[in-house]
């Protein structure tokens, strides 16, 4: 029995090996933790369980029968991250360069489908050359087994990826497919086709860093959410992440311990609103001062900055926050914001996690550049997943909510729930000024009679009571109270209970 164990030891020792101590030498050099390392620092301590760690390759082309390392190249198991369970695979580029074979796909998907079936998230640490040129057809195959299970798990368990290395040509689809998708600078980098290819198809010359590295991802492409300096920091992230959301969608999120008084006045809002319509202010203000001891996590915050979205807490409970920011062109909903803000709105709705909305949205952004790339078919995203959801789903305008982009934002006519206005607030068509000029186009010459024209408009319509008046607005609140009137709202919508017509699914605008 005594030799049996100590074979079993040894067996172990070897797979936990991969490569082999040179290979795992020069990860490190190259500034990056091995792919156990990753799981043991991303999970709590001692709490992985692993699956499939002597699962070796069955290939015999290319002398590859004498080349077989037990795990092939990927490392999967469960554990807890703060005591909820989550389920993990991590590519080890110590073993042929991390590159999907048809067993390493296996073991992959045996994990996802115990994710599913179990209603606990899956995340997926890459670090791979691509698929195994050795295997052919059948690593390909495996590719299109573990994309097949990212849809099927999509809007069941949340799906994390976390891309620590190369993760290029068709293994790019797999976290595509994912919620949320994290990068490492300078170590880590996402493409259809490399630089080579690229230089030689189009003479575009490129490095794979601009053509795909975590910069280019969280700024220009949005395919990623957030990109950190390392490993550890990245990987710290995931765990705050995870304790944001629920393990499925047959769960809520976590509710938290919280310390932050529910009804606490907040007195400097009362002057965030500059008296100036025109003067911009920092949204983030807002949003850090109402969630529970300022807590926010914020989603790609690279990536159109004209509008915020992200998690807080309020009164220990998740709420997904999606917000126009007045700092960057003047807080207007153009085409990148709108794609942001629709996919975040619509994980939030598949998780069951409420939705607050801070309104200050003068318009859609004008110009050719926007017609002609589908502002239309881009704006009525974030529309339709508003009006689609049907969490618990409260607004609050701050300032601005003109013309289409009001109804746009989660008014009372996508069916929100609690729609407040501040005092500040202007609901109407259009701002006074453009409004004037078109009411009164014969007396355009005359600039005093515009003025007062200007002037009587914004005295009329530059307000939230015209709304209020139709009920469009449940109240007009002091901006003092706006946490107590939050927590309060959401506190009200626990017991939501409402359910779209039955379909096989929606034919969202794309």
């Amino acid at each position: 029995m005594k030799d049996i164990l100590e074979q079993l030891e040894a067996r172990r020792d070897t797979a936990r090996l991969g490569g082999g101590q040179k290979r795992i030498d020069a990860q490190h050099a190259k500034g990056k933790l091995t792919a156990r390392e990753r799981v043991e620092l991303l999970l709590d301590e001692d709490s992985f369980e692993e699956f499939d760690m002597f699962v070796a390759h069955r290939a015999t082309d290319f002398g590859m029968a004498e080349q077989k390392v037990p795990g092939d190249g990927v490392i999967t198991g469960w554990g807890t991250i703060n005591g909820r369970q989550v389920y993990v695979f991590s590519q080890d580029f110590t073993v042929f360069g991390g590159s999907l074979s048809e067993t390493h796909a296996q073991k992959i998907c045996k994990i996802m489908d115990m994710a599913v079936q179990n209603g606990a998230p899956v995340i997926g640490i890459n670090d791979s050359g691509g698929a195994r040129i050795q295997e052919g057809v059948s690593s390909l195959a495996g590719y299109a087994e573990v994309f097949q299970r990212n849809i099927m798990a999509s809007g069941v368990v949340p799906q994390i990826s976390v891309i620590m290395g190369p993760c290029a040509g068709g293994a790019v689809y797999s976290p595509a497919m994912t919620d949320f998708i994290f990068m490492v600078k300078d170590s880590s980098y996402m493409f259809v086709t490399g630089p080579d290819v690229v230089k030689t198809v189009t003479n575009e010359v490129v490095t794979a860093e601009e053509l795909g590295g975590a910069v280019t991802h969280t700024r220009k492409s949005s395919v990623a959410d957030g990109a950190f300096d390392n490993d550890v920091e990245a990987l710290v992230e995931v765990r705050r992440l995870v304790d944001f959301l629920p393990l499925s969608n047959r769960e809520k999120a976590p509710v938290r311990p919280f310390f932050d008084d529910p009804r606490r006045h907040e007195d400097s809002l009362d002057t965030l609103v500059p008296e100036n319509a025109n003067t911009p202010y920092d949204m983030k203000e807002l949003i850090t001062k109402i969630a529970d001891e300022g807590d926010f996590y914020e989603i790609q915050e690279e990536f159109a900055k004209n509008i915020v979205t992200g998690f807080v807490r309020m009164e220990g409970q998740t709420v997904g926050v999606v917000a126009n920011q007045p700092m960057v062109l003047a807080g207007c909903l153009d085409i990148d914001s709108s794609r942001k803000a629709a996919r975040f709105v619509r994980f939030c709705d598949a998780f069951e996690i409420p939705i607050l909305t801070f309104v200050d949205v003068p318009g859609f952004l004008p110009g050719t550049g926007q017609e002609f790339n589908g502002v239309i078919k881009h704006g009525a995203k974030l529309l339709f997943a508003y009006g689609e959801a049907t969490v618990p789903k409260v607004t609050v305008i701050t300032r601005k909510a003109y013309g289409g982009a009001y109804d746009v934002m989660s008014s009372k006519h996508l069916r929100g729930d609690f729609n407040y206005a501040w005092p500040t607030a202007e609901i109407a068509v259009m701002g006074a000024k453009g409004a004037t000029e078109i009411l009164y186009r014969s007396e355009l010459g005359d600039a005093e009679k515009i003025a007062a024209r200007t002037e009587e408009y914004e005295t009329n319509f530059a307000n939230p009571f015209k709304a209020a008046e139709r009920g469009f607005i449940d109240e007009v609140i002091m901006p003092h109270s706006t946490r107590r009137r939050v927590c309060r709202a959401f506190a009200a919508l626990r017991g939501k209970k409402l359910q779209n017509p039955w379909k096989k699914h929606d034919n969202i605008p794309l």
